[in-house]
């Protein structure tokens, strides 16, 4: 099993404190870090800082080596795909290839009405998300004049330099480039899997059990079938909410913080005993059993869902227990 611990610095993390959080993982041996891409403070009290997720991972970039650093997921509300394209270029070429990203559909519609940012209704977000999928792969890996006329998008006689790094292991192109590795992820819609099995490397799946993240994986297989694709060559991982105690004191002491951090979106045990079919929740050893469920279900990676990112101890202990 590989690991990426993944972080809502829309809790209210300055950059200080996502850089301490990102070298603290680089040390432990986490393959890769990732981030959420909002612009609206949750959960929790609203009005908290919050910060512009590719601008922190440029940064990031220059004062880390060897983690991997992407999103999950920009909305591809929030950024027109040349910019997009450009940025994670730059990011990329300042981490020398180290950044992978997904891109989703968004769904907090007050971050967007509160800055100005169009929100239109899923089925456009979905077929914009497609669109943008298939606009990087043509700026990325087509030759200079590729043109793209899209019902949201439309790109004439394209010229995109550089490209993104060349590294082993990433994906290549046609034209012999190769590009981040790209995910597409959600609670696995029938859609979403058919945009992932034409665009994608990975799909990552979100609130969902082991037993949920066996069946949906096998319709993620289906999908890639049904166009020709080996399903041996996409991605499975699933994000999961993390919460672990070196024993049962210690946990309760964590469980305390999350519900606080929470606020109003809390209920107590109620509200641990609904994620705890999903979650990597309790000791040590409960925290590896079920990291051994998604195994069996079918996951390759896990993303390390944090909301208490300013634990640094228990990201210590996230490695110790589960590396």
């Amino acid at each position: 099993m590989r690991f990426a611990l993944m972080i809502e610095p829309q809790q209210g993390l300055t950059y200080a404190e996502q850089l301490a959080i990102v070298q603290r993982a680089e040390s432990l041996g986490f393959e890769s870090f990732f981030r959420s891409d909002h612009y609206q403070s949750f959960p929790g009290p609203s009005g908290g800082p919050t910060t512009d997720a590719w601008a922190v991972l440029a940064g990031l970039a220059r004062e880390t080596s060897t983690i991997g650093l992407g999103t999950l997921v920009s909305p591809v509300t929030f950024r027109t795909v040349g910019n997009l394209a450009k940025v994670v270029t730059t990011v990329d070429e300042m981490s020398g290839g180290r950044v992978e990203f997904g891109l989703g559909a968004g769904w907090n519609e007050p971050e967007h009405r509160q800055l100005g940012l169009a929100f239109p209704p899923i089925g456009e977000r979905a077929d914009l998300m497609e669109e943008q999928f298939a606009v990087l792969h043509g700026l990325w890996g087509e030759p200079d004049g590729w043109s793209f006329d899209g019902a949201h998008v439309r790109i004439e006689e394209a010229s995109f330099h550089p490209k993104p790094v060349t590294r082993p292991g990433r994906p290549v192109l046609p034209n012999g480039s190769s590009r981040p590795r790209l995910l597409a992820g959600g609670e696995g819609s029938p859609r979403s899997m058919r945009i992932a099995a034409r665009y994608t490397d990975e799909f990552n799946l979100s609130s969902s059990s082991p037993e949920k993240a066996a069946a949906k994986f096998a319709d993620l297989g289906a999908a890639c079938e049904a166009i020709g694709r080996d399903p041996a060559t996409m991605g499975r991982s699933v994000m999961a909410g993390v919460l672990i105690g070196r024993d049962e004191g210690e946990l309760s002491k964590r469980k305390a913080e999350l519900l606080s951090a929470f606020g109003d979106e809390s209920g107590g045990d109620d509200w641990f005993d609904a994620r705890e079919p999903r979650w990597i929740l309790g000791t040590p050893d409960q925290a590896r059993a079920m990291v051994m469920r998604f195994a069996a279900a079918g996951a390759e990676r896990i993303m390390l869902q944090d909301f208490l990112p300013r634990d640094l101890a228990m990201i210590d202990l996230m490695a110790e227990a589960l590396f």
